[in-house]
């Protein structure tokens, strides 16, 4: 079922929940120019776990609501200047979180529970700012043993980069099971791949353990080097010369906007 970007894009509409990987789990880098010229705006983003260049690219481009993410940074490069800007700004509502608190709440839509416990959050200071987290004593022990509950989260769209995909609508993700965790918890899942092969991935021994059904996967789009400039997982090494580069632009409004409109950030 292979598709363009733009028509995949266009599957985002304004005000969705949308889950993106962390930096070095399949970026669809690809998708982003896409989705800043489809123009749903009013996202609330799901960082699994943390976020990075493509999060601040849609921050930069006033598509941005709400971000959900325990860390958003550009890693070597350094903070990521659109999102700290609104923050500082209060353009966008923050909602900090841990990694494990990301996970839980994708696990607990994954089995159709309305939560899952944990209990590394007890004692932080996360907790007087999310009311929708809820401290409860364990109901199966003998008192004094709080556990924090964290809702499901069900994103209406995840969107992520893998190296292959096969005409049946497989995806290998590899060891990359946050992935699939997306996947499972959301309502569609939009992928671009490095190839499409002929050959059934879930027939093929080496592969199948690795590799995402087609029940769980919407769309797909072969993308080649979509991930950078990210590195895909087998495949090539992230530039981090060219993260920088943006950095040092968007440090300002008017020099993501230069950035964008040049075409940096695409590769031929």
């Amino acid at each position: 079922m292979p598709g363009d970007l733009r028509a995949m894009a266009s599957c985002v509409r304004p005000g969705m929940r949308i889950a993106l990987p962390v930096d070095y789990a399949g970026v669809s880098m690809a998708m982003t120019r896409p989705l800043i010229e489809n123009g749903a705006g009013d996202l609330h983003l799901v960082c699994v776990p943390t976020g990075g260049l493509q999060v601040d690219q849609l921050i930069g481009a006033g598509l941005v609501a709400m971000v959900e993410t325990s860390a958003v940074s550009l890693g070597e490069a350094g903070g990521a200047p659109r999102f700290n800007q609104a923050v500082k700004d209060g353009t966008i509502r923050l909602r900090d979180a841990t990694c494990p608190a990301i996970h839980a709440g994708l696990m607990a839509a994954q089995k159709g529970s309305p939560f899952l416990s944990i209990r590394g959050l007890i004692g932080s200071d996360l907790l007087r700012h999310r009311d929708d987290w809820r401290v409860i004593d364990n109901p199966f022990g003998a008192g004094g043993d709080p556990v924090v509950l964290i809702p499901a989260i069900t994103p209406d769209i995840a969107i992520f980069h893998a190296p292959l995909a096969d005409r049946f609508g497989n995806v290998w993700i590899g060891r990359r099971r946050e992935l699939a965790a997306m996947a499972y918890a959301s309502a569609l899942t939009l992928v671009t791949v490095e190839r499409i092969v002929s050959r059934n991935l879930l027939s093929d021994e080496t592969t199948a353990a690795g590799t995402l059904p087609a029940l769980y996967v919407a769309e797909i789009a072969e993308a080649p080097r979509g991930a950078w400039p990210y590195g895909l997982w087998g495949e090539y090494a992230t530039d981090t010369a060219e993260i920088m580069r943006y950095a040092s632009a968007a440090r300002s409004a008017e020099g993501f906007a230069a950035y964008m409109a040049a075409g940096a950030g695409v590769q031929a």
